[in-house]
């Protein structure tokens, strides 16, 4: 529906110089303050309310309806929906502008005008004058004539949808020859766009908008949930919703608890849907999945939320490796449909994000964006990931790895450590220049980098390092040793056996540990070294890695001894399970280390590592009641509270459960990595801070005495806090 003629001409007469947005009735106004955009109500009287606003709103109200994909035919009228983005005023006679479309084709519109007479102007100078004066980013429906169309059209029957907003399918640009424009709101002067604008969180719908590369992720989760739910569904999986209102059991996590309005009673949302699914495989349920929302009252950082989705899976009558198996299927499958869809794109400031690819893939698997392999994926267990890489999740992009147990003279282990018999280890790095001009760095520019980068080691790892500093020897062969005095000639012959392709220029690290089994996620060294990679990519003494590395790590310690900050199970034991107190024994050797020496006991449990990324952890599950409620007495030492909680559980598996293993793959973190970002939040709309508020809703908000009330909670009094 067009503007009436007396409608445009209250439209065309304002100009730039007095076009004002409105914002003077109704409409809440945001304005720029030094914290960011904030709202402040308008004050408005019954007068206010006049003819004009009506005809305001009216005018906003009725439009056009979007053309569908089949009528895009050159010459054709049609009526596209969209932002008004950019403007291009090349003369009185000649304007481009841009229409943002979300998940559409660029388009340009060109109006050209003649001017005439005022009382009878020629056709389209009204429309010619209002996108003249339209405020830029406001919503418009442009009305015009197709010009021109680029891109590999599909004339293909299910391609020419007639619905309306839809366009064409390989159209990539369309040209549109101004008709009519009408604005279906105003985009306020005082929030200011610029290229590269960081709105504050409360405004992240503007972050949203304007922001491509965040933008993109956005439009490319959805997509990555729907192949990975048609792969599963293709392999027969059933896809079940499991509730939200749980109830709290330790399963290791902290819970969110939800009270109700019954006196004493509360839910907990849950920390995964962990028994919900193995409840499922008694039921009789062959594979099952699901996309669930789940909650961990957890610290927070740049890649956990208290609440996230994971896609979680489990199967009956099969093995840890089974699930494995499965999993590297879905994943691949992902992978071939991404390089089909979609390629990736670098911003002026490197960032990569993905976007509808617009050239066919390479027929080279290898040299596509997600590059697809037919070889399984390697597998390696969690003591060899901690002996070679430090870390239970390793990134085997970065090309140099930990040599353990280093044998070295007791006048240097003294020097960088208190301990009295450590264990040192070792890693050679070999900095590498990203410029054209020549092959590595100077000496001094790897001397201030090195000197750089551990003034800048976060204090757990440097001054407040309880086994001792991180030392770093610079090799150059003008000096006596090469630069390795320090090591004396013993430690010189050692370390020259270790490495004896030593250069001018290479870097040798060394850290000392304690002389006992691995245990946690990473040791001192690995941290160093996964901080060292990315600190030496940015500065340039490293060239940048795109490749995509999966790895599965697995046999990892079936117990943990506990800490102040994890809650374990609540036993009396002293440990809690590493993964979950439902995970399985490897071997049945590992069955008699449970009763003898349960810290020494591994679990049949697998993580898969995408880039130094745990994406996911699954394992086989105990499936018996007898054994399951044996770890729950006797292993873990828990109360028969404790295990009560687990009734439900232990009575699924009494009813003839089967042999049954599964898996969670955390979503948010694989939308991250896929789309070239560090942090799930540039995944997700509305996200947490690290402090667990959502900045943009301003929640979670205070409780008032009246809930208080109904949900039978009361503040506990300040003289008992200060007495605990």
């Amino acid at each position: 529906m067009a503007l009436s003629r007396p409608s445009m001409r209250r439209l065309t007469s304002l100009r730039p110089s007095n076009l004002r947005p409105c914002t003077s009735f109704l409409q809440p106004r945001l304005i720029r303050r030094p914290s960011g955009v904030s709202w402040v109500p308008q004050r408005f009287t019954h007068s206010d309310i006049t003819q004009q606003l009506r005809e305001e709103w009216s005018s906003y109200n009725h439009f056009p309806q979007a053309s569908s994909a089949n009528q895009f035919v050159n010459g054709q009228t049609v009526t596209v929906h969209g932002f008004l983005s950019q403007r291009r005023i090349s003369s009185k006679k000649l304007i481009f502008a841009n229409v943002q479309v979300d998940n559409g084709p660029s388009i340009q519109v060109v109006s050209h005008s003649e001017p005439g007479d005022e009382s009878n102007p020629p056709p389209g100078h009204e429309a010619h004058l209002a996108l003249r004066a339209l405020p830029l980013h406001s919503p418009v429906a442009v009305t015009g004539t197709v010009v021109s169309q680029k891109g590999d059209r599909d004339l293909s029957a299910s391609s020419q949808r007639d619905i309306p907003g839809s366009f064409p399918k390989g159209v990539t640009h369309l040209e549109i020859s101004l008709q009519n424009i009408q604005p279906l709101n105003a985009f306020p002067k005082d929030i200011i766009v610029s290229k590269g604008v960081q709105f504050p969180p409360s405004a992240r719908h503007l972050q949203i908008r304007f922001d491509e590369a965040l933008q993109a992720r956005i439009r490319a989760r959805p997509k990555i949930g729907h192949e990975l739910r048609k792969s599963l569904t293709d392999l027969n999986f059933t896809e079940v919703e499991t509730p939200i209102l749980f109830k709290s059991t330790p399963e290791g996590a902290r819970e969110f608890l939800v009270p109700t309005r019954r006196a004493g009673l509360a839910y907990a949302l849950p920390q995964s849907p962990q028994q919900y699914k193995q409840i499922l495989m008694s039921s009789g349920i062959r594979g099952y999945y699901q996309f669930a929302r789940c909650f961990r009252d957890e610290d927070l950082r740049a890649d956990r939320q208290p609440e996230f989705t994971q896609l979680d899976l489990e199967m009956s009558f099969a093995t840890g490796q089974d699930v494995m198996r499965t999993v590297e299927s879905i994943m691949k499958d992902l992978m071939k449909s991404l390089n089909s869809q979609f390629e990736l794109v670098q911003s002026d400031t490197k960032e990569r994000y993905p976007v509808p690819r617009r050239t066919p893939p390479s027929s080279d698997p290898s040299s596509n964006p997600w590059p697809v392999s037919d070889k399984p994926f390697p597998r390696i267990t969690y003591e060899e990931a901690m002996s070679r890489f430090g870390v239970d999740k390793p990134d085997t992009r970065i090309p140099f790895e930990i040599t353990p147990n280093v044998p070295l003279p007791e006048s240097f282990t003294s020097m960088i450590s208190p301990l009295p018999s450590p264990t040192i280890d070792t890693f050679l790095f070999t900095p590498t220049t990203t410029t054209t001009t020549s092959s590595s760095p100077s000496i001094r520019d790897t001397t201030t980098f090195i000197h750089t980068f551990l003034s800048t080691l976060p204090p757990a790892l440097f001054s407040l390092n309880p086994n001792g500093q991180p030392a770093a020897l610079i090799i150059d062969t003008s000096k006596p040793l090469m630069g390795l005095s320090p090591l004396s000639h013993s430690g010189f012959e050692t370390i020259t056996n270790l490495y004896p392709s030593l250069t001018s220029g290479d870097v040798i690290f060394f850290q000392a540990r304690p002389p006992t089994p691995f245990s946690g996620g990473s040791t001192a060294l690995g941290q160093i070294r996964t901080l060292l990679y990315s600190s030496a990519v940015t500065s340039g003494f490293l060239p940048p890695s795109h490749q995509f590395n999966f790895l599965w790590v697995q046999n990892f310690p079936m117990f943990t001894p506990n800490t102040e900050t994890d809650p374990g199970q609540g036993g009396r034991s002293g440990f809690s399970a590493t993964h979950h107190p439902f995970t399985a024994p490897l071997t049945d050797a590992d069955v008699e280390l449970m009763v003898t020496n349960p810290l020494a006991a591994r679990a049949d449990h697998y993580d898969l590592v995408l880039n130094g990324v745990e994406l996911g952890g699954g394992s086989r599950r105990i499936h018996t009641a007898k054994m399951q409620e044996y770890v729950f007495r006797e292993i873990l030492k828990m109360s028969d509270k404790g295990v009560k909680q687990f009734s439900h559980l232990l009575e699924a598996l009494r009813a003839g459960c089967p042999p049954h293993a599964g898996f969670a793959l955390g979503f948010d973190r694989l939308c991250a990595v896929l789309t070239g970002t560090d942090s799930v939040r540039d995944v997700i709309a509305f996200p947490k801070s690290m402090k667990g508020e959502d900045l943009t809703v301003r929640s979670p908000g205070k409780i008032t005495s009246e809930e208080l009330g109904t949900y039978h909670l009361a503040f506990r009094p300040k003289e008992e806090k200060k007495k605990e």
